[in-house]
């Protein structure tokens, strides 16, 4: 489908969606919150997909919400709408990131602040540059975190250090931010996008199936006990092995010494 606020591009089995306001620093107003959803539903649902990219146009990533924007209820709400007294439906922006059921990549080509930065961390993984730069923002707007950040910041870099950077809103260059596992790697401005399409390739090559039960596995670890999680680990595997092709050709390119060709059937 068309979008007017971002843009959705596929190369293979790879997707990369870039928020594309950049007279904002691609922050997000309502239009462009709809579409990020609809384009993460657009493709959850295609198989063809199997690693998602998330970038900003410009020289920004996503400078958070956009506080200019007319935030007045539409005149013909949608149920969700109705129901967000409380940003309820940010709430649904974030899960609808975590149920991609697919493995997700930021290349975080500028500021990530605020709700922006929400989203780099509700990725599994962060590629950055020089250009690179995180900051929680919400303490300056008499705000606390929203946008998922009070529950990512912590696991990625605990919870005295996530204090930290919510209490004095500091900003937090690439350098600092690949030392707090902000970032997971480092490129440079010019190469970014090209070299989190590489890593997307290397995700992309392995079975899919495999893939989606692994991502599932580990972020549902984050909520259970280990006995629970490892009662879930036979479950995965067991439907892992519901891919017999995958399955019977990771076997047989392992005794013939080829590269295997995994196909998610």
């Amino acid at each position: 489908m068309p979008y007017g606020s971002l843009n959705l591009e596929r190369d293979g089995h790879i997707a990369v969606v870039t928020l594309n306001r950049p007279e904002k620093l691609n922050a997000i107003d309502r239009n462009l919150h709809r579409e990020m959803m609809d384009a993460c539903a657009e493709l959850r649902d295609d198989d063809g997909i199997r690693v998602v990219i998330f970038t900003g146009a410009g020289r920004g990533f996503c400078s958070g919400a956009d506080l200019t924007a007319d935030r007045s209820r539409p005149e013909n709400p949608s149920r969700a709408e109705r129901l967000d007294e409380y940003n309820w439906v940010g709430r649904q922006a974030q899960m609808i990131y975590r149920d991609l059921d697919k493995p997700t990549i930021a290349a975080v080509n500028g500021v990530a602040a605020g709700a922006g930065m929400g989203l780099a961390l509700a990725c599994d993984m962060r590629v950055g540059c020089e250009n690179t730069r995180f900051k929680t923002v919400f303490i300056e707007r008499s705000l606390s975190p929203d946008s998922g950040l009070s529950w990512f910041l912590p696991r990625i870099v605990g919870v005295s250090r996530a204090m930290d950077l919510v209490y004095t809103s500091r900003n937090v260059d690439a350098d600092e931010a690949y030392r707090l596992g902000l970032l997971d790697r480092m490129s440079d401005a010019e190469n970014l996008l090209s070299d989190a399409k590489e890593l997307a390739r290397q995700i992309a090559f392995w079975p899919p199936v495999a893939m989606q039960m692994s991502r599932r596995a580990m972020h549902r670890s984050l909520d259970v006990d280990l006995d629970d999680q490892l009662r879930y680990e036979t479950h995965s595997i067991v439907f892992a092995r519901r891919a017999p092709h995958d399955v019977a050709e990771a076997a047989a390119s392992f005794r013939e010494r080829r590269p295997p060709n995994f196909t998610g059937e």
